[in-house]
């Protein structure tokens, strides 16, 4: 899976394509090597990347501080850590 690495401090690396002003919160499947996620949040005063991380920690019931934004905050291909939670929870909601 080109979109999830496993980091050497026990956290998970995750690709994501955001897509914001979306009708819906919610994954879409994949694009390219990445999780194509759908926001409702506009791409403005980091409202989008609030949402990112609110939609995760809500999705794989862990708390916000253990999702970071590594890269991409003022982009649409972002790439967040992930902490608490394991590969198998990543697959079965993006497959």
């Amino acid at each position: 899976m080109p979109y999830l690495q496993s980091q050497s401090d026990g956290s998970l690396l995750l690709s994501l394509y955001v897509q914001p002003r979306s009708g819906q919160n919610a994954i879409v499947g994949l694009h390219g090597d990445a999780v194509k996620l759908r926001l409702n949040a506009p791409p403005v005063d980091g409202k989008a990347n609030k949402a990112v991380i609110a939609f995760w920690a809500k999705t794989l019931k862990i708390p916000k501080a253990a999702v970071t934004i590594k890269s991409g905050l003022q982009s649409r291909l972002k790439k967040i850590a992930l902490t608490g939670v394991d590969e198998e929870q990543i697959r079965q909601l993006v497959e």
